[in-house]
């Protein structure tokens, strides 16, 4: 039997104190202590600092909404590692679900009446609450809404387990998928894919001259299909069909999965070039230069993480920005859009989402990459992203080629959250596919670091479910014990380079396995039932 050497937490191991800080600031959701440094576990903490100074409250129509910003779409993307700690996580949401249209369409954003967002739109897309002094806006534009709501209603509903509540609320989420498939402004009839106005990925403002205060769309409008609007509603689809399922509903569940092959399908027809997704495909207009079919935006990350690829089309994007990092002048690969415009609206190439370097698409990289072969790449985006932090002391919501931040026009707390995701569901690969943690799917790759002996921990603090792993790595094996609510564990668990399993023990019991190749790696698959703790060891054969 593998037996672990040290207890984490520890003020000192083998009379030395360097492996964790003096009061383990660094421990929350999720976070990490180790034998050998403190590194990964402030990394996390810098991180979740970072969206912790981003939460802030609302106050409209008698109601007080928790946000992390006060649009929707940031406040989703942030959710992603937000779920593990906040204890509010539905007030906004509810608010934006509660004030759907008639038609489907969601509000995205509250804003002061003299911030004037309001004034960007046609009367139909903004409510206003003047005793509030605010505004309840939808950018026209935006294609992403509704499927961002999908999105953060199933991050809610995993932590509550709540059926009366999706009960209530599936409807509306569906209501909103039908608007963005079938209205005129939003659904493309001859493609079947959805579009929106020429934009750079998934932004809010066009190339035209009156970008800045017109985010409409009228008959002059040039409109495009963007990838990653599209990948979006693929996963909501997807979503929506494992939500009926929870509730029973098989008939309404299949139609779903359906409609998303049949989206799916489309994607690759018209959006694929046979390594990555293309930025926009223009419909009746030639668009500023004939870039776009070699144009790679940050949405191919997404695209990835979302599932709509296979682990062969993952690779191929993957391998995409591998190759771009070798030729590029910029510091990093983590494009916004690369080549970028020589100007769009008013900005240069290199400025904001014309060319910058973003922590979102890094995150979503990294992440994409430990889940489809490049386990070291994924760590290496990490590596990375650490020296970045230590340099900075914080994470910047973009970055000029060069490396500067620049701070300015954006949320931090989305670039934030995606690395956190990265190392949650990438590195430590533990990911919830039921609700409240009852079902897990556990996939680590922590041979491709220089830990060798950890603790990793995650979870629900609003429900107080806690993932608790422990792993070693020796001569002989390796050893993961991982306490948990857990009915069931899917394990699909990284082999160190150049090392096969001979045996496999589940709670010290021999138990039959799978291999399966990922790229040049290797995994060991098995399910295993489980009821609070359950230790697997792999030996070296």
């Amino acid at each position: 039997m593998i037996e672990f050497r040290h207890k984490l937490p520890s003020l000192k191991l083998d009379g030395v104190h360097f492996n964790g800080t003096y009061n383990n600031r660094e421990l929350g959701f999720p976070s990490v202590l180790t034998t050998t440094d403190p590194e990964l576990g402030l990394f996390l903490h810098t991180l979740r600092s970072n969206i912790y100074e981003d939460r802030s409250l609302v106050f409209i129509d008698g109601k007080i909404l928790v946000t992390n910003k006060n649009w929707i779409r940031d406040h989703v993307h942030v959710m992603k590692a937000m779920r593990h700690w906040e204890y509010d996580l539905k007030s906004f949401l509810n608010f934006i679900i509660a004030t759907q249209r008639e038609d489907g369409q969601f509000y995205e954003l509250v804003k002061q009446m003299d911030d004037y967002h309001w004034m960007f739109v046609n009367e139909d897309c903004r409510v206003m609450y003047p005793e509030d002094n605010l505004s309840l806006v939808r950018l026209e534009l935006e294609a992403d809404i509704e499927y961002l709501v999908v999105e953060g209603a199933v991050y809610l509903y995993r932590t509550t387990g709540d059926d009366e509540w999706l009960r209530r609320t599936l409807p509306r989420l569906e209501k909103g998928i039908e608007y963005i498939t079938s209205d005129s402004k939003r659904w493309d009839e001859a493609h079947g894919l959805v579009k929106r106005p020429f934009t750079i990925d998934t932004w809010d403002f066009t190339s035209q001259p009156d970008a800045g205060t017109n985010r409409r769309i009228d008959e002059n409008t040039p409109m495009s299909i963007m990838h990653g609007d599209n990948s979006g509603v693929y996963q909501a689809m997807k979503q929506l069909a494992w939500l009926n399922r929870r509730l029973g509903r098989e008939d309404t569940a299949r139609g779903w999965e359906a409609r998303a092959d049949r989206l799916r399908e489309n994607i690759f027809r018209y959006l694929w070039n046979g390594r990555f997704f293309i930025h926009q495909l223009h419909l009746g207009h030639d668009g500023i230069d004939e870039l776009e079919t070699q144009r790679l935006s940050l949405s191919n990350t997404y695209d990835i993480n979302r599932g709509l690829t296979d682990t062969a089309q993952a690779r191929s994007i993957i391998e995409e920005y591998m190759s771009r990092r070798a030729h590029t002048d910029c510091f990093a690969e983590w494009f916004t859009v690369d080549p970028p415009y020589d100007t769009f609206y008013v900005y240069k190439k290199g400025r904001y989402v014309n060319g910058a370097i973003s922590p979102f698409t890094a995150g979503e990289l990294s992440k994409a990459a430990f889940n489809n072969g490049y386990e070291e790449y994924g760590w290496d985006i990490i590596r990375r992203f650490i020296d970045l932090t230590k340099r900075d002391g914080t994470v910047y919501f973009l970055y000029w080629p060069d490396s500067r931040p620049q701070p300015e026009l954006g949320p931090s707390a989305w670039g934030a959250a995606a690395l956190i995701s990265a190392v949650d569901e990438g590195l430590a690969g533990i990911n919830d596919v039921g609700v409240n943690y009852d079902e897990i799917c556990f996939a680590p790759k922590f041979p491709v670091t220089h830990y060798t002996e950890l603790r990793y921990l995650t979870g629900y603090e609003v429900s107080g479910k806690l993932v608790d792993v422990r792993y070693i790595l020796t001569d002989e094996g390796m050893r993961y014990d991982i306490c948990s609510p857990a009915k069931l564990i899917h394990a699909h668990m990284l082999m160190p380079k150049g090392r096969q399993c001979g045996r496999l023990l589940i709670n010290g019991e021999n138990a039959e396995y799978r291999r399966e190749r990922v790229g040049e790696s290797e995994y060991i698959n098995v399910s295993a039932p489980a009821c609070g703790n359950l230790s697997f060891e792999l030996l070296f054969g």
